[in-house]
């Protein structure tokens, strides 16, 4: 097990009706212009934004707002939001949505803070010093921004998108409704679903040896939200399903899974480039990329794989054979992602990638040739565009 520091210092309020409570702990801070930043129009036609505004309007508490948020949150809405929120005073920023509106509303806190070009710290030219807090209002259970301390953004100008994590961006409070998600497309639930897991295997799939406790926490986390999204498919309002989901989504990423052990993160890399060029959901990606990263890589340790395989997927340990076992898991993952819906190959992601557009995304993905990625088995370009021709 390597050394390691667990900072979470969001405060999390879980339950029924709990988006009323966050005027109040906006106003604990001292805070007295709020941004509330959001996405679509469903925010506010579900009643949820007049009810978040009445209740500031309620504890006197001065606010803006400025929706748009996409899927592969923009980075012209972040300069947006920050020149907005120069001219207004804003001293808080309020994410009502998913992993998208917190990332937004981190960029644009890290953008009203700093005296440099937001990008910049995007593109790893500068480091931010300093964040405007912020609070979530969680409406889909998918990339565990709300306690993470990462975002990423997209910028249109060459569809390049990256991420970047820092400690000063992680929320002062993460408020976790599951009745808010009942609302969303069956597609976007289970999309939500499989970045959970995915940012649970990335850490799970380690080089670290002699790392047990959190191996069982990954574990854990895995077969409760594979047993819950199953239970979703037939029952989407089944709230206790709703909340096991929601409350392992941001367990999954505020950085108690990644305790003593290095982490992967290819697969995101990897997604990271074809949502940029090709903007799909960010969940749905990972499951296009991940079989073939498993597939392309499980050698280099085919006893974590077999692990895998018989304490999360429920093989039976082949002892004479573990590459079978191993190679078993991967496939009971592919029909885990069948029947929840979402796709194992770009193909069925619904795109029809030619070898230009995987030597781009390999370029992307390596910086031009500046880094690999990967920390189970360090990538170059040509295992790059390898797994992406087995992926499409």
């Amino acid at each position: 097990m390597l050394n390691f520091q667990l900072y979470t210092p969001t405060k999390v309020i879980f339950g029924k009706d709990t988006e009323l409570d966050a005027a109040q702990e906006i106003k604990s801070l001292g805070c007295k212009k709020v941004l509330v930043h959001y996405g679509g129009q469903s925010a506010r036609k579900s009643g949820l934004l007049d009810r978040i505004e009445n209740s500031l309007k309620e504890a006197g508490i001065d606010y803006i707002s400025l929706g748009g948020v996409v899927p592969n949150p923009r980075l012209s809405l972040v300069y947006k939001g920050i020149e907005l929120c120069k001219e207004a005073g804003v001293d808080f920023i309020l994410a009502v949505g998913g992993g998208s509106v917190i990332d937004s509303a981190k960029a644009i806190g890290y953008g009203l803070t700093n005296d440099f070009d937001v990008w910049d710290i995007y593109e790893k030219k500068a480091v931010p010093t300093a964040c405007t807090p912020i609070g979530v209002i969680l409406t889909i259970a998918a990339a565990g921004s709300e306690t993470s301390d990462s975002s990423v953004i997209t910028n249109e100008e060459g569809w390049l998108k990256r991420g970047f994590s820092s400690d000063y961006c992680r929320p002062k409070f993460a408020i976790m409704n599951p009745e808010l998600t009942y609302t969303l497309p069956e597609y976007q639930t289970f999309s939500g679903g499989t970045d959970i897991l995915m940012h649970t295997q990335e850490r799970y799939f380690t080089p670290t040896k002699d790392v047990d406790f959190t191996d069982a926490l990954c574990e854990a986390l895995l077969r409760v939200v594979i047993k819950h999204l199953l239970i979703l498919k037939e029952d989407p309002n089944n709230y206790d399903s709703r909340a096991q989901v929601m409350w392992a989504g941001s367990i999954s990423h505020n950085g108690l899974m990644s305790t003593g052990r290095g982490t992967d993160f290819a697969s995101h890399q990897m997604e990271h480039e074809l949502g940029g060029l090709f903007d799909c959901a960010h969940g749905a990606g990972l499951s296009a990329v991940w079989p073939s990263w498993a597939r392309y890589v499980y050698k280099h340790d085919v006893g974590r794989f077999a692990q895998y395989a018989v304490n999360v997927m429920g093989c039976t340990m082949d002892f004479q054979n573990p590459e079978k076992t191993a190679l078993e898991g991967i496939a009971k993952m592919e029909e885990f992602y069948h029947k929840i819906g979402m796709p194992i190959t770009i193909k069925e992601l619904g795109f029809d990638v030619t070898d230009e557009q995987i030597n781009e995304m390999a370029e992307k993905a390596t910086w031009f040739g500046q880094r690999k990625i990967g920390g189970f088995v360090e990538l170059d370009k040509d295992d790059i565009v390898a797994i992406y021709k087995m992926a499409r």
